[in-house]
């Protein structure tokens, strides 16, 4: 993984060490007293290279499973706190702990305008202020007024109640209203179309629904005629206070008029549902998960005990879905040990976001978060980036970074800090995510290794790479921050155990050599309640054990290495059977050609009739053109996605990227189309997690497949 130093200054390399050597010895004598002073620690836990080899799980029977981690061997672990069994109950323990600490933080719009394009286009860029945060206590007493003036609406305990909303401190408020007064909240992703909305809310029952100004009059306006049950919309912004023009018998309220109608709360049982989680619909239409308060607990307990030094002097930044588990989840981690969560989006999370006006500062610079979630795409863009930037630079700037990047990546694997590094070459990048992030965590699609040693390098932070689902909420494992490997996703949670089911057909045996491989089967507390009206899938996915202990099913393929960590190398869903009779993985080979520096996006298509794979490509725009001009290709950008010329070139540079990656040959795209747009949520192409919607695409380029494939 290390960067390449073939082409170095040798002069250069020696006065780099030279340097380093003097550093060292300077700072030997404070760094040995340090580590005497604390050896009693080191003592307990050893230090990070002897935790990193250390057995994280163990099988407790044979080696199908079931795997547990080390500290759980006896029992799962359910929840933090003793007799707090509820999410109302967290989130008023968390309160009575830490009632004037800062929870939820918003920042101020100061101003808005348009801004026109080069090409034309017009984009909206914003100005924002300082963060304003409510307490502890008053996002309780928020939460409380809430749930209070829903019940005063006509919402009733055990009667299901929506929110369709981006992610903001007025979700979490509305969602801890809907726990304190047992309305299990079906949640829906803010960039789902029509459709899957109505089914939803159709599905559900819903009479009430939680959304914002933007959302109502752009999507969901249009299909209240398709809801003839829905009555009142809660509306999270302040303005407007009158909302003229909606169906009859449709009523229209502002969240801070709600707040002040009253009623007493009725308090949850664990075993009731608290949402009731519609997935974003990667396979089809959006399943709703059903949760239990239990399940959300013991989900989160086992995260939190995976996050080393978790406290209330902690900054999250919640930017990702709250309709997302993987979101939802963090923030409730976060809240449960007293952190403060300050709210941002895509669009305005750095400086060089695209709402954010140049000049003025992104959300994690004033936020300077400490913890943070992120999903690979978004991650691999980073690493992109600035990477693309390293070649740019002058010689002695690039050669002084790939000398700090190999010298620290060399030093992390003996568990070694760098801090002259980390303040003269990496202090830039990692103000790109505020400059004091100490732990992110990735979850909802495998991380690639070379932005995962990315990230440990320039952002100097940890990376805990994780594995769950909506059905499991989000836990399964996560890995330990001091272990840098890569490929792999780290051992069970203290809160569930896996089993590796034998896939026959597929060829993974519990019983293979020199590892145990087989179909992920996750047990424990946090295993959901089952798909919402849907007991033909239930019966497929989940099943109870003879202990009563349930389980699911998670249609991926796994093996434990000796360690106890598990590393998913295969999808049942994403196997293809080619016509030779060849099983192809299109996860796996996406992931592979991700690493070619020309695609910022893939989808590998194959037909079993077909010999061959194809593959849809998103080319990373600047390294394209630069391609283009290398060879004398004209044209426009879309001009230029539609040249023949251009896509043998990059169909080339995958080739080599797939051979250097050890692709078989029967696993490696024969033709390609290029897309000159990306694959966004809103275009329908993926889901708000990243995930490719592999039906939606295939329609989306059938022309591009028919003539791939020769048809046409």
């Amino acid at each position: 993984m290390k960067l390449k130093e073939e082409d170095l200054n040798p002069m250069l390399l020696l006065l780099f060490h030279l340097m380093v050597w003097i550093y060292t010895l300077i700072t030997f004598l404070p760094s040995y007293l340090l580590s005497w002073a604390l050896k009693t620690d080191s003592a307990l836990y050893g230090s990070e290279e002897e935790r990193a080899k250390r057995v994280k799980a163990h099988s407790v029977l044979g080696p199908e499973g079931p795997y547990r981690a080390v500290n759980a061997t006896k029992k799962l672990v359910t929840s933090m706190h003793l007799g707090v069994d509820t999410l109302d109950k967290m989130f008023e323990y968390a309160a009575m702990r830490f009632p004037h600490r800062d929870c939820l933080g918003t920042r101020e719009v100061i101003s808005e305008e348009d801004e026109q394009q080069n090409n034309g286009k017009v984009f909206k860029k914003v100005v924002l202020g300082e963060y304003h945060w409510l307490s502890y206590e008053e996002a309780l007493t928020a939460a409380s007024q809430l749930g209070s003036g829903l019940a005063s609406l006509g919402q009733r305990p055990k009667n299901n109640i929506a929110i369709f909303c981006e992610t903001r401190a007025e979700w979490i408020i509305a969602a801890q209203a809907c726990f304190m007064y047992n309305f299990p909240l079906a949640t829906f992703y803010s960039t789902l179309g029509g459709p899957a909305i109505a089914h939803g809310l159709n599905e559900t029952q819903v009479t009430h629904i939680i959304t914002s100004r933007e959302l109502l009059e752009t999507r969901l306006k249009a299909i209240l005629i398709e809801v003839p049950r829905l009555q009142h919309i809660i509306v999270v912004d302040n303005t407007p206070t009158s909302w003229p023009g909606y169906p009859r018998g449709i009523t229209v309220h502002n969240m801070a008029a709600v707040q002040k109608r009253g009623e007493t709360d009725r308090n949850p049982l664990a075993s009731d549902i608290a949402v009731i989680m519609y997935t974003s619909g990667s396979t089809g239409i959006p399943k709703g998960v059903m949760i239990s308060h239990s399940n959300i607990l013991a989900g989160i307990t086992g995260m939190a005990e995976r996050i080393p030094k978790l406290s209330e002097k902690d900054t999250y930044i919640g930017y990702l879905p709250l309709a997302h588990v993987l979101e939802l989840s963090a923030e409730l981690v976060c809240i449960s040990h007293g952190a403060r969560i300050g709210y941002s989006s895509p669009q305005t999370l750095a400086d060089q976001s695209t709402k954010i006006k140049k000049g003025s500062k992104g959300d994690t610079s004033v936020l300077q978060p400490t913890l943070m979630a992120a999903v690979p795409e978004i991650m691999d863009r980073i690493y992109k980036n600035v990477m693309t930037k390293v070649e740019e630079m002058n010689f002695v700037q690039r050669t002084l970074f790939i000398l700090a990047y190999n010298y620290k990546l060399e030093q992390l694997t003996k568990g070694n800090s760098t801090p002259l590094c980390d303040k003269l070459v990496f202090r830039k990048i990692r103000s790109l995510l505020g400059g004091q992030t100490r732990v992110l965590l990735s979850g909802g699609a495998p991380l690639s290794a070379a932005t995962q040693r990315f990230m440990n390098v320039c952002l100097c932070c940890s990376v805990g790479q994780g594995y769950g689902l909506t059905e499991t909420c989000g836990a399964g494992t996560i890995s330990e921050m001091w272990d840098y490997s890569t490929g792999r996703v780290g051992g069970p949670l203290v809160c569930c155990e896996i089993k590796l089911k034998d896939w026959v057909e597929g060829g993974y045996r519990s019983t293979d050599k020199p590892r145990p491989r087989g179909e992920i089967v996750i047990g424990g507390p946090n295993i959901t309640m089952g798909y919402y009206k849907s007991e033909p899938k239930n019966q497929d996915d989940f099943f109870v054990d003879e202990n009563g202990q349930r389980w699911f099913c998670t249609g991926d393929i796994g093996q434990f290495h000796e360690d106890g960590c598990l590393e998913i190398i295969d999808r049942k869903k994403d196997l293809v059977k080619l016509q030779a009779g060849e099983y192809v993985s299109l996860g796996k080979v996406e992931a592979m050609l991700k690493n070619c520096p020309l695609v910022d996006n893939i989808c590998a298509y194959a037909n079993s009739d077909e010999t061959y794979v194809i593959g849809f490509v998103v080319p990373n725009q600047k390294q394209l053109l630069a391609l283009a001009d290398q060879y004398g290709i004209r044209g426009s950008w879309e001009e230029l996605c539609n040249s023949k010329a251009m896509e043998e070139l990059v169909l080339k540079a995958i080739t080599e990227t797939a051979v250097a990656v050890q692709l078989e040959r029967f696993e490696i795209p024969r033709k390609i189309c290029l897309s000159p747009d990306p694959w966004t949520p809103e275009t329908g192409l993926v889901t708000d997690a990243f995930k490719l919607k592999r039906k939606n695409l295939k329609t989306h380029y059938q022309d591009d497949i028919e003539r791939m494939y020769g048809g046409k």
